[in-house]
């Protein structure tokens, strides 16, 4: 039950990071426009770079340290003032880079590059790791979320014209350090004060250094195609491909949010010598994952089209093919977060995690070469389909003496098919009724009822985890009584 309360959490948590700029998506994009949009996206990115110099491995390395001493509060203590410390002088480090970088090469984009600064600056005081180490994700989603209302409330109230990106940048990036801050008063209780002779926090780079390498590897084959577009083809193509990218998003954060979850919860039980415990999890959760990522993918390639001139503005009405290309990266992350960030990373086969994200970088960045060129923003979204399953195949191919992929895969035809006559049902329904709010709900509606009972018809296996936890829950719940 924990495991669940702590995914449902994370979902709200990863959906509220993405839901400001999607909310604001369609008013945005009508102010500002495709090229402004692309600008910033163009910015954003180069300054991801540097915030990820700054962070290194630190996020997933906090994460899994706090899971392996959670049980004893001045170990965890003493890690926890370790590691922020470390994170601290990084992210300084990481600053100081991107100023000289921006101050001497960036002249036309100049003041929008400083503006994205406080994304970086939000990066040093970020503690999520730590209360995801200790698989507590209510604190992080209620304190953020008045942040983040505050922040879409700003958006519409002082983003009014062309000229106003300036303030949309600065909104984002501030909420962004305004939700870090309001995180540390919650750590009085749960931490202890480490003299400062203690904190050692090198001793915590190397390690921090080693997850670096698939962090930094991931955001290449994340980033780079933003990059790519934007020297090789108009900021119109990049302002398509990045508002598609916003929506595909939201959606993953949804079938992601499971991996984040689950891997202080999996180190736990690895540190613990569990490794029955380790495996039926994964099992558990792939079957889980792939329920969920089948009908957002199929569901999303049904309503594209329609949805993109409606939700970004007739602008952005190419969005909508994008939107079906990139689909497949849902279920394509979704499995490699199981296989990656559920089994890999938490069992501490860090090179194989590695090995895996940079063929995916590597792939990424020779399909944009020719992808791009060819199709230009098409051949982005193309792009990332590709890299995104030759990460998984790795994943797959190096899971294979440990974990049974026959058994990985044994129910997933049961999911793909009632996808499939989901897709073409809500497919149909989306080009007979006219895109509108009312109208986008019955698509949903339809699309949840025809695939849920299609699951039960041919007995999918998610169908009896629901079923034993309702029995669980009532046995708890007589039992009480």
């Amino acid at each position: 039950m924990k495991v669940i309360k702590n995914y449902l959490y994370n979902v709200v948590y990863q959906v509220l990071l993405l839901i400001v700029p999607l909310i604001t998506v369609p008013y945005i994009s009508r102010v500002l426009g495709p090229d402004l949009v692309g600008i910033n996206s163009y910015t954003n990115s180069w300054m991801t770079f540097f915030m990820l110099i700054g962070q290194m491995g630190i996020s997933l390395y906090g994460n899994r340290e706090i899971a392996y001493h959670r049980e004893n509060k001045k170990r965890r203590s003493t890690i926890f003032w370790g590691i922020e410390s470390l994170q601290v002088l990084t992210i300084l480090f990481a600053l100081a880079l991107y100023l000289t970088a921006v101050f001497l090469f960036s002249t036309t984009f100049q003041r929008y590059f400083l503006l994205q600064t406080f994304w970086i600056i939000a990066a040093g005081v970020d503690v999520s790791w730590y209360f995801m180490g200790m698989e507590n994700f209510q604190r992080t989603v209620t304190r953020n979320l008045v942040v983040k209302i505050i922040s879409v409330i700003l958006i519409f109230v002082l983003v009014k014209s062309h000229n106003d990106l300036g303030k949309y940048i600065v909104i984002l990036g501030g909420s962004n350090l305004v939700g870090n801050l309001t995180l540390w008063p919650y750590l009085k209780k749960e931490i202890t004060w480490i003299p400062l002779r203690d904190w050692e926090p090198f001793s915590h780079f190397y390690p921090s250094l080693l997850l670096f390498i698939p962090t930094i590897t991931t955001q290449i084959y994340l980033v780079v195609n933003r990059l790519m577009l934007g020297r090789m083809a108009t900021q119109n193509q990049l302002g398509q491909f990045e508002n598609t990218d916003k929506i595909v998003k939201v959606i993953l954060a949804v079938v992601t949010a499971s991996g984040q979850v689950m891997l202080p919860h999996i180190a736990n039980k690895f540190s613990n010598g569990n490794i029955k415990g380790v495996r039926d999890s994964l099992y558990n959760s792939f079957d889980f994952i792939t329920a969920l990522a089948v009908p957002m993918m199929f569901g999303l390639m049904a309503i594209a089209e329609p949805l993109a001139p409606w939700f970004l503005g007739q602008a952005f009405a190419p969005a909508g093919e994008l939107m079906v290309m990139e689909a497949p990266i849902i279920l394509f992350i979704a499995w490699s977060n199981v296989t990656g960030t559920q089994y890999l990373m938490p069992v501490n086969r860090t090179n194989e995690y590695t090995i895996s994200v940079s063929i995916g970088a590597i792939v990424n960045v020779v399909a944009n070469v020719f992808l791009i060129a060819l199709f230009a923003a098409k051949g982005a979204a193309l792009a990332t389909d590709i890299s995104e399953l030759a990460v998984t195949a790795v994943q797959l191919f190096y899971i294979r003496t440990t974990i049974s992929r026959r058994r990985l895969f044994s129910s997933v035809w049961k999911y793909f098919i009632c996808g499939l006559v989901m897709f073409l049902i809500v497919f149909r329904l989306s080009h007979i009724i006219r895109m509108s709010v009312p109208n986008l709900a019955l698509e949903v509606i339809v699309g949840a009822f025809v695939y849920l009972v299609g699951i039960f018809l041919v007995h999918a296996p998610i169908v009896d985890q629901a079923l034993q936890l309702i029995l669980k829950r009532k046995e708890k719940s007589r039992r009480n009584h």
